[in-house]
């Protein structure tokens, strides 16, 4: 069927109310067309005998009035912004990413509200760590001049005694960069360097076997001081069985332990830094003379201690170099301790090369009146200083009068030969008098490196 059918549906036999469509009412008649006396009127409503009361118009909340539209495109209309938003649009003005009216009304905010002026001055410093051309590593004496600044205002109950300080801060470095590093890079190649005589001698190991060296040969102080100390496989022991000379403790720590050694031997390595740190805080004065034995030779306490902030140094080196990892030298006054430490040994060292027939023979007797000859060893740059390295025996005392020869070296440079890493014909940056004394000194500074 097509069209409306009788029924009132439309084609496809929907009615309209199920559509939804709405039929439009057809047009009313006009009122004069109307026979009033056909249509019955209303009756009026009948009158309760109590009219309820009227209900009280309830009254509306008053909107208030809108305020003058300002423009944007006017110019020369200000922006009348709520601190709310203003302090919304305090990041954008910080990146500069508002318009000129934002800026200006948060501007004009920023000198009558103290909070968001402070806020806003915290963005803007926040706004220019990143757009810094300096680089991302961080400082290496941060550490030392935060712990600095906190004891300046809180001095530590127990503090860590001055000739420990190089050590403490060598470890923490070297324990940054392991713990900046990945699972992989702990077992980059490493090839350790030393001198044995004249000879340069090389090692391989890994990052965790260079670890594990630093801890072995740590222990020797914790045997000094009778602490357990690591010994390969998580054993801890006294070490009274184990090699006191550092190449052969090595050796005996890398085959005793079953498999190579991987990171797990830097917690055991850390910890037994800290230990050692407490101990020598906690015991006194006193211990800092404590002997510790290296087997073929010892060093008081705090001696021994500061070799081995020089070695937690260049092995630090070592291993940065292996992982491609920036790495500075000790601060310049921890420098100058490890500087003068190794112009301490060197008379000993010379005179054991001389009986080995490894330099030249001491030329003038020493006595009372004369104390022989010396060598001026003048190291520039950070820590640097002037040492008289006395030729002719062990005892004597070098003076500026008896010198013989100069050396010229830079502080780092020094430390490198000492070291091993820098041969010894080419350490010096300048050389002035007895040829031969000048090579056995830098053959000797040499010799001062070990595993």
């Amino acid at each position: 069927m097509t069209g409306d059918d009788a029924h009132g549906r439309e084609d496809g036999g929907r009615d309209d109310e199920v559509r939804g469509a709405r039929r439009i009412p057809g047009p009313r008649s006009a009122a004069d067309d109307l026979d009033l006396a056909a249509v019955p009127l209303p009756l009026p409503p009948p009158v309760p005998s109590d009219p309820p009361e009227e209900p009280r118009p309830t009254p509306r909340p008053t909107a208030p009035e809108p305020e003058a539209a300002v423009d944007p495109s006017d110019p020369s209309d200000p922006l009348v912004l709520p601190h709310q938003v203003l302090k919304a649009l305090l990041g954008a003005w910080a990146l500069a990413a508002c318009s000129a009216q934002e800026s200006e009304a948060v501007e004009a905010h920023l000198t009558e509200c103290a909070a968001c002026a402070d806020e806003a001055l915290r963005l803007r410093d926040a706004v220019g760590l990143l757009h810094t051309d300096r680089s991302l590593d961080l400082d290496p004496t941060l550490r030392t001049r935060v712990i600095d600044a906190c004891l300046s205002r809180r001095p530590a109950n127990i503090p860590v005694p001055d000739w420990a300080a190089p050590y403490d801060a060598e470890t923490a470095r070297l324990d940054a960069l392991l713990r900046d590093i990945g699972g992989p890079e702990w077992h980059a190649p490493v090839r350790l360097k030393w001198f044995e005589g004249e000879q340069e001698v090389r090692r391989k190991t890994t990052v965790a076997g260079v670890v594990g060296h630093l801890m072995t040969v740590d222990g020797l102080l914790g045997t000094a001081l009778d602490l357990e100390v690591p010994l390969g496989d998580g054993v801890l022991g006294r070490g009274a069985d184990w090699p006191l000379s550092p190449t052969a403790r090595t050796e005996k720590y890398w085959s005793a332990t079953r498999l190579p050694p991987t990171r797990a031997v830097h917690e055991p390595w850390r910890a037994q830094s800290h230990t050692l740190i407490r101990t020598v805080s906690f015991a006194g004065r006193g211990v800092s003379e404590l002997s510790v034995s290296y087997g073929d030779f010892a060093l008081p306490l705090h001696d021994a201690l500061l070799d081995r902030a020089f070695e937690c140094w260049v092995h630090g080196g070592d291993i940065a170099d292996a992982v491609d990892y920036p790495y500075e030298p000790p601060s310049p006054s921890h420098l100058h301790r490890m500087i003068d430490l190794a112009a301490r040994l060197l008379p000993a060292a010379l005179a054991e090369r001389r009986r080995t027939g490894l330099a030249g023979p001491a030329r003038h007797l020493v006595t009372a009146g004369s104390p022989g000859r010396s060598l001026h060893l003048e190291v520039e740059g950070s820590g640097g200083g002037d040492w008289y390295i006395p030729l002719d025996s062990p005892a004597a005392l070098g003076s500026p009068a008896h010198a013989v020869a100069q050396v010229a070296l830079d502080g780092v440079e020094f430390c490198r030969l000492v070291a091993g890493h820098v041969p010894p014909v080419e350490a010096a940056a300048g050389q002035e008098g007895d040829r031969e004394a000048i090579r056995d000194v830098l053959f000797t500074a040499a010799s001062l490196s070990r595993l």
